[in-house]
């Protein structure tokens, strides 16, 4: 099982590239960046996790200007989104610079997907929320039609194009690993319609991801990859997560300066080399 990192990374935060040295000379495989592209002030849906929404929500960076100076500032740390709110943005551009990233980081990226929860942050960019799940399955086929067709097309329900050139191409083939994030009730359908990875956020023991992997594998006729966002430094916790399969655990990290972000990964190390008896 791999260890990861993820971070909601604001201007008050260590910066992504610094942040990245500091996860790769630490041993971590990974680091992953949340996103929103904003948050609406007056604001009715409730926030999943209850009561008042943390601050960084609505001070993050621009998810692929992270991305890529985190990839800039390492060698072998794999980056991630985690994750991308792929139906606030346009599937051409999001395509591009996905590929950017892969290409500009040497095949490192890992792209996390999903379809949001803020529905006046939804609105803003012309969403429906009751669509929006068919929305993600059109745009998703319509970027793999870019990145693996060198004059690609498509003629989905909501996304339209014909005969494009568009380049570059992803460094990794046939594209970046499709992480699907979230815990609906009808996440595995996405995860089996067009991922190549389930990464759940772990909400507490009561939520039963570790059944639910299971029971998506039964009913995959393809690899799937069982991945854990918000995971805790609990050795037994991870101890459950690896011999469930889980084949990477994601460890938040506070929005913070240095020496905190330092003190979580002290606590994540600390909790892993227990789990391996060190």
């Amino acid at each position: 099982m791999d260890f990861g990192v993820a971070v909601f990374a604001t201007a008050e935060t260590v910066a992504p590239g610094p942040l990245a040295r500091l996860v790769e000379e630490r041993g971590f495989e990974s680091l992953f960046f949340a996103e929103h592209t904003h948050i609406p002030a007056e604001r009715r849906t409730p926030y999943p996790a209850g009561g008042d929404l943390p601050r960084k929500y609505a001070h993050t960076y621009d998810l692929f200007v992270a991305l890529t100076a985190a990839a800039s500032a390492t060698t072998r740390l794999r980056v991630g989104s985690g994750i991308c709110l792929v139906t606030q943005r346009d599937p051409i551009i999001t395509a591009k610079a996905v590929a950017s990233v892969d290409q500009l980081s040497g095949g490192r990226l890992d792209f996390g997907v999903g379809s949001g929860w803020n529905r006046e942050e939804m609105a803003n960019h012309g969403v429906n929320p009751r669509t929006r799940m068919r929305l993600m399955a059109d745009q998703i086929a319509a970027m793999k039609r870019i990145w693996t067709e060198d004059e690609a097309s498509h003629d989905g329900e909501f996304v339209k194009f014909e005969r494009i050139w568009c380049w570059p191409k992803p460094a990794q083939r046939p594209h970046p690993p499709i992480i699907v994030g979230g815990n609906g009730p009808t996440v595995e359908d996405r995860v089996l319609a067009f991922g190549d990875a389930w990464m759940p956020n772990y909400l507490g023991p009561s939520d039963d991801v570790i059944g639910r992997g299971r029971k998506l594998l039964d009913r995959a006729d393809r690899p799937i990859e069982l991945m854990l966002m918000n995971a805790q430094p609990k050795p037994s916790t991870l101890a459950r997560f690896a011999e469930a399969g889980f084949r990477r655990v994601l460890f938040f990290v506070p929005s913070a300066g240095r020496g905190p972000v330092e003190r979580a990964l002290d606590r994540i190390e600390t909790a892993v080399a227990e789990l391996h008896g060190e």
